[in-house]
């Protein structure tokens, strides 16, 4: 049984790393959950509840990312909703096109979506620009996150 809930953290762990920079996985929270079902693995002895409601609450926070940074990098240069939406759609279409369309995927969107609303090119290059440095941005942060997450866990298993 304990193999098992290890093999499951591992796999949770893993796949909410790839989360942090793929759109669709919920890094913060798989990691969470993962490092929960390290933590059971060890009959919560070695990391207790106190270690884990901290890493809950940053796998919140992660979640508090994801939402902001895309917004207020758009209405920082004053994109549309469109324009938002289309760096959403733009993000998820650009994981077909590897990691060149993960980069450009939500800028093309944003452009997209804010030419979409207004015909200003000028200002769908800006939204689009901001957009993306909202996700970016967004995105570093979750990572870091993470990496903050299993190394407050790494420290309590080991003392």
């Amino acid at each position: 049984m304990t193999l098992l809930l290890w093999i499951v953290a591992v796999v949770l762990v893993l796949a909410g790393i790839a989360g942090t920079v793929l759109p669709a996985l919920p890094g913060g929270p798989l990691v969470f959950v993962g490092l929960l079902f390290a933590a059971w693995a060890g009959g919560f002895e070695r990391v207790g509840w106190g270690t884990l409601m901290i890493l809950g609450v940053l796998a919140l926070l992660s979640i508090g990312v994801d939402f902001l940074s895309t917004s207020l990098g758009a209405k920082r240069v004053g994109a549309s909703k469109a324009a938002i939406i289309g760096a959403m759609v733009g993000t998820i279409v650009g994981l077909f096109f590897g990691f060149v369309g993960l980069l450009l995927g939500p800028f093309i969107g944003a452009v997209i979506g804010e030419l979409a609303t207004r015909r200003d090119v000028a200002q769908a290059g800006k939204a689009g620009l901001g957009t993306w440095l909202g996700l970016v941005l967004g995105r570093a942060t979750n990572l870091a996150l993470v990496f903050v997450m299993i190394g407050i866990f790494v420290a309590a298993y080991l003392w």
